[in-house]
């Protein structure tokens, strides 16, 4: 009897995951247990099992597709089986994922920018898709007259969206034309939501761009939906909250100290392998129960501080930056946090940390220090108030007496959310914390 695949939810925020590749196709025999597809998240890939054994009777989607959680993606059966009521179309999901089809279907006419004449279900009544529909009802869209971009002029979610947008678009056959006549295209266009098509190219001002080709071989790298996400995520933290950043630097010697005793300690071990920035990481987490208005977050009208610390921990990645976090980070030991921390990066760069693994933090530690970096601007991961950026060991002029020796200092770098935390209190955490580093085996004491 043939069964569904559907896209697995991984984790309690995830609600739809992209289609990457499909490793099987319509056709291929698979036993259960083989590697059907691999997916990713806006935080980590992962790959889907086949759930039966048998052959891929039909493939719903394509790759690079947007899929929604719970929805049947494949079925696999015997083949001359009735798979009709599989169909993703007749379930709660359609009207998304039937949007994206007629988008990516969309007929081209001569120019290829000119889209026909929309039909209708009824009289006085244009031709909609129901997510379209329900989108433009809710924002009160007068959607009659409308001139879909859908198989037949159908008006679908793309043509509201871009009438809420108030931004025009510009078609391929316009974007092309631009390029050619090299003119520049009017900021709005006379297509749906203003959509600049290639007949609007005629009144365009002469365009800025240099008359000569750029020299040499040029790249164009596709954004992928993890770059995306951190993309829109740190503009979103700059332009929504208040940020301000603190540089202090703490003395080094204890914490170089006990590194070197570790590390020769005359045996292969785990605690051998322990890291400066494990111990800060543990650090942080000593100091910050202290003071509470640091670990927490900002939700407009309300700060919610957090008893148990949970610390995110900034990991660079082929596929870029994620933040995986050490749950109860406080409970844990410098060595548990030690092991913990390099067994999420682990999975992070070989795409294997699931949605939960990279959400529920309270507060951020992103180390630069490895790259010579003395100071930043570490940005902050909302709704999180705060983050600590560890930068470089330097050594650092400090007077004693009539002398000045130089003492190696390890560089802080706070940043704030100065709507939830004001300067003195960040600063006087961000003493404690340098305190605590300057005698951390009174930390491991605690």
């Amino acid at each position: 009897m043939a069964v569904e695949l559907l896209m697995p939810r991984q984790g309690n925020t995830v609600e739809s995951c992209v289609i990457l590749e499909w490793k099987k196709k319509e056709g291929d025999s698979v036993s259960e247990g083989d590697i059907v597809c691999e997916v990713e998240t806006d935080k980590a890939a992962f790959e889907i099992e086949a759930s039966a054994s048998g052959t891929i009777l039909k493939t719903f989607f394509e790759e690079g597709d947007d899929v929604p959680v719970l929805t049947a993606i494949a079925v696999i059966g015997e083949k001359g089986e009735d798979i009709s009521s599989f169909a993703p179309e007749v379930g709660t999901q359609v009207p998304e994922v039937q949007d994206a089809r007629e988008e990516a279907k969309a007929p081209q006419a001569a120019p290829a920018d000119q889209v026909p004449p929309p039909k209708t279900e009824t009289a006085g009544k244009s031709a909609i898709s129901p997510r379209a529909r329900n989108l433009a009802e809710k924002n009160s869209i007068d959607y009659t007259g409308l001139q879909g971009t859908g198989p037949g002029g159908r008006i679908i979610e793309r043509d509201i969206q871009q009438v809420l947008s108030g931004r025009g678009t510009i078609s391929p056959a316009a974007k092309e034309a631009a390029a050619q006549q090299r003119t520049a295209a009017p900021a709005v266009g006379s297509g749906i939501g203003g959509r600049v098509l290639s007949s609007d190219l005629a009144a365009a001002p002469e365009s800025a761009v240099p008359s000569g080709e750029f020299p040499g071989t040029v790249t164009d790298i596709p954004v992928t939906s993890v770059r995306k996400i951190i993309a829109e995520r740190m503009l979103a933290s700059l332009t929504e909250t208040a940020q301000l950043t603190l540089n202090a630097s703490a003395d080094a010697r204890a914490i170089l100290a006990y590194r070197k005793k570790l590390k020769n300690s005359g045996q292969e071990s785990d605690f051998s392998k322990i890291t400066i920035n494990d111990i800060m990481l543990y650090a942080v987490s000593r100091v910050l129960p202290k003071h509470p208005f640091m670990n927490a977050h900002f939700l407009g009208d309300t700060i919610r501080q957090f008893s148990n610390v949970h610390l995110g921990m900034a990991v660079d990645t082929g596929r870029g930056l994620m933040v995986p976090v050490i749950k109860n980070a406080d409970a844990k030991t410098l060595l548990q946090i030690s092991l913990e921390g390099k067994n999420l990066a682990q999975m992070c760069n070989e795409g294997k940390a699931a949605p939960d693994d990279l959400t529920g933090g309270t507060f951020t530690v992103t180390n630069l220090g490895v790259f010579g970096i003395e100071n930043f601007t570490p940005v902050l991961n909302p709704p999180e108030v705060g983050i600590l950026g560890v930068c470089s060991i330097e050594p650092k002029p400090v007077i004693q007496g009539d002398e000045t020796v130089f003492i190696p200092h390890i560089g802080l770098s706070l940043t704030i959310n100065h709507q939830a935390v004001d300067g003195a209190p960040a600063a006087r955490f961000l003493k404690d914390l340098a305190d605590g580093i300057a005698q951390f085996e009174m930390l491991l004491a605690q």
